[in-house]
């Protein structure tokens, strides 16, 4: 018998296909629940360890074909004029927003619609919690687990600890990670024995770390690095008593 003609002498076969349509809907709604309290639960877990733990490693050091280097610091031991480099290169108001800098996103949207290199308006807390936590590169996925991860570290990390773990974390070189592992390689010392100058070469490195030099830099790189250097006083006296309080 056709199984339309018998659908409409038998209602009880359509009632079973709604049925059985929304017990496989049930199944995958309950499936995508499930997955979405899970990680939230883990990204939970994992933002409170790190906020006692030294973070070990990222997916970034892992995959990095050139091999990696870091040695993780206290911030205590870090020279105070890498803070106020890394605040003044990157995040001149770290200590003012909640993980996001509405006004910096919106300068890189007007900037990217004119065309030329893409800019970014990413917060320090922003690339802490994607360093940390997450992969390289964009996507729709990575960009609202970043804003999740920040969201967090925000709320359970507070700013000298956000500041900490960013310090270590970030690429200062090919295949260096962290400042300290940056400041030996590039100056013969530890983090805590950097200058003014020194911090702001490193700090005027890291958002191309692959691609511009720390020591022996020339062009934008040299002039970006004075910039932050002649900032540092400004910054140290408005901005890093969040860190340093």
């Amino acid at each position: 018998m056709n199984p339309e003609m018998e659908s409409l002498r038998n209602p009880r076969v359509d009632r079973g296909k709604a049925r059985s349509r929304h017990g496989v809907l049930g199944t995958v709604w309950s499936v995508l629940v499930r997955l979405v309290l899970g990680f939230i639960a883990l990204s939970v877990a994992q933002v409170v360890i790190y906020k006692f733990v030294p973070v070990p490693f990222t997916y970034t050091m892992l995959f990095d074909s050139n091999g990696w280097t870091r040695d993780w610091v206290p911030i205590g031991k870090i020279s105070r004029s890498m803070v106020d480099a890394a605040i003044a290169g990157e995040d001149a108001k770290f200590c003012s927003h909640i993980g996001f800098d509405q006004d910096a996103i919106a300068n890189a949207w007007h900037r990217n619609q004119q065309g030329g290199r893409i800019r970014g308006g990413s917060t320090i807390s922003q690339q802490t919690a994607k360093n940390t936590f997450l992969w390289q590169g964009g996507g729709y996925l990575r960009k609202a687990m970043e804003a999740w991860y920040t969201v967090l570290i925000e709320a359970i990390w507070g700013k000298r600890r956000i500041m900490e773990v960013y310090l270590n974390v970030a690429e200062t070189g090919i295949g260096t990670y962290g400042v300290e592992a940056g400041a030996q390689r590039y100056f013969q010392k530890p983090a805590s024995g950097l200058s003014k100058v020194e911090a702001a070469r490193i700090a005027a490195a890291f958002p191309l770390p692959k691609q511009r030099a720390v020591v022996g830099a020339t062009g934008f790189v040299r002039r970006h690095g004075n910039v932050i250097a002649a900032r540092e006083n400004v910054v140290r006296g408005d901005y890093d008593t969040c860190v340093f309080e």
